[in-house]
């Protein structure tokens, strides 16, 4: 018998319902057993911030971000080898610009020297925000940005400069029944009324993709369609916030019939002929540690609504970052950058990145956990509304962040709350606080990094919480409670 009919008895290799991971460890790193003892009395001492406390003692998974803490492929860490740390025009820079036009287009990256730039390339996403914003503050007062749903650092930046961020949410992501694949999309209906309205003070609007705020939920291709002839009717711009833009081409293949037969390549090509302009930090799907970039469609509405902000951007990007073609970045990252770009839109890396997030949400969901269904890409999100219903806790007594203290604690997981503390308001006049409209904590997953046991170890660990709800004390805000970003700085102790 032919080896090759031996294909025809035995079960296909894809029947079987564990497959290997697709990739291989190249280095590993031993963590130090600290105790639970030790991890309590930092964690008080750092005032139960979870960003104030040590990286090297977490013993478990730090959740706290998927941004910037992807593990490296080899070639990445090979191609850090070649970097050319010159001043102008580095190697890297021409690189780079040749794998932006082949992901995203060519109208993104323009010749420099034959007309005025279009990319941008910054050290980090916020940089990006805070230079386009600064810019944009200057059109006037009373100006309204609308999203999906702007992420805290983006919607910081706007705020910053005057302008007002308004998060128009979808409808199927405050239903809880709703198993809808893209609840990050934006809220039509609402956006037709505010530009009805509204439209002559709004200079541009955003789709976050995914929607990070949003439970890291996916956008329709059909939501960014809608969206985006709704601001060209008015002749308005719209830009992404595409951190996560191929995790969110990953669900459009997935879920969305018209696109099942297209490569995630296509699909990222066709979400981008949408918009006209897009900012992005290159430290989540771009699978490096550092670095961001602003991209400003070649001839598109916002090009030709704001044709001297180029020139403006420039002069930013020189004086906080350097020379537009490293734009703060090192040679060598902008190397392991070219290449992370590569391996971000191989239908192989995120079947089994998204798959990933899938599993630990399913572990969570068996154990009776409340969570946002169906997990979005890069992310587990924990309904804390729901996690303490038939407790006695209140909006003010911070549930979420006596939740991600003790989890790190007693069991060394790092989480992160993204609600009623890190996304409310307290006013000192007033004494009045305001919570958002969604109130989570997120598991962030860090690319490549993790594996199923250690995310296992943490799906038990919150279990163990959920059971003991009742017991979980209020805590209270003894620092920082009316600042900005206030969950960066906040201390807290329980009450």
């Amino acid at each position: 018998m032919a080896v090759k009919d031996l294909n025809k008895i035995f079960p296909k290799e894809d029947s079987l319902l564990t497959k290997p991971r697709p990739y291989v460890n190249h280095s590993v790193e031993f963590k130090h057993p600290y105790s639970v003892k030790k991890r309590m009395e930092v964690l008080e001492k750092s005032g139960m911030n979870v960003f104030n406390f040590p990286a090297e003692m977490i013993t478990g998974v730090d959740f706290l971000s998927d941004s910037g803490t992807t593990t490296m492929t080899n070639k990445q860490w090979a191609s850090l080898h070649l970097g050319d740390e010159s001043y102008g025009s580095n190697k890297g820079y021409f690189q780079l610009k040749k794998q932006v036009q082949k992901i995203f287009g060519k109208e993104f990256f323009n010749d420099p020297n034959k007309q005025k730039p279009n990319a941008f390339i910054f050290h980090q996403g916020r940089s990006c925000e805070n230079a386009l914003f600064s810019i944009i503050g200057r059109l006037g007062t009373g100006l309204i940005i609308p999203s999906n749903g702007h992420f805290d650092t983006t919607e910081a930046n706007i705020m910053a400069n005057k302008i007002q961020a308004l998060n128009l949410f979808s409808k199927q992501l405050k239903d809880p029944l709703s198993n809808y694949h893209f609840k990050g999309d934006m809220d039509v209906d609402k956006l037709k009324d505010l530009l009805k309205k509204s439209h002559k003070k709004i200079p541009m609007g955003f789709l976050t993709i995914t929607n990070n705020t949003g439970g890291g939920q996916p956008v329709s291709m059909n939501n960014v369609q809608q969206v985006s002839a709704l601001m060209h009717k008015y002749d308005l711009p719209l830009f992404f916030d595409a951190c996560r833009f191929s995790e969110n081409a990953w669900f459009i293949k997935k879920y969305d019939k018209n696109y099942r037969n297209k490569s995630i390549k296509e699909i990222v090509k066709k979400m981008f002929t949408y918009v006209d302009g897009f900012t992005i930090s290159f430290k989540k799907d771009g699978l490096v540690n550092m670095g961001g970039g602003l991209f400003i469609k070649e001839d598109g509405y916002f090009q030709k609504k704001y044709p001297q902000i180029a020139d403006q951007i420039i002069n930013l990007q020189i004086l906080t970052e350097g020379h537009p073609t490293y734009g703060g970045m090192s040679g060598r990252d902008i190397m392991a950058l070219v290449e992370g770009l590569k391996t971000v839109v191989e239908l192989q890396y995120l079947d089994y990145r998204i798959n990933q997030v899938k599993t630990f949400c399913k572990s969570l969901v068996d154990k009776g956990i409340p969570v946002l269904t169906p997990p979005g890409g890069h992310a587990v999100y924990l309904d804390m509304n729901k996690f303490f219903e038939d407790t006695d806790k209140k909006p003010g007594d911070f549930g979420g962040i006596a939740f991600t203290a003790l989890l790190l604690g007693l069991y060394g997981h790092r989480a992160c709350e993204l609600g009623n503390f890190a996304f409310g308001t307290y006013n000192s006049k007033t004494k009045k606080e305001t919570f958002p409209e969604v109130n989570f904590v997120r598991f962030a997953i860090p690319r490549l990094r993790y594996e199923q046991q250690d995310l296992e170890a943490a799906a038990e660990s919150i279990k163990v919480l959920y059971d003991y709800r009742k017991q979980i004390p209020s805590v209270k805000a003894i620092y920082g409670k009316e600042l900005s970003l206030r969950h960066f700085k906040a201390k807290f102790k329980f009450k």
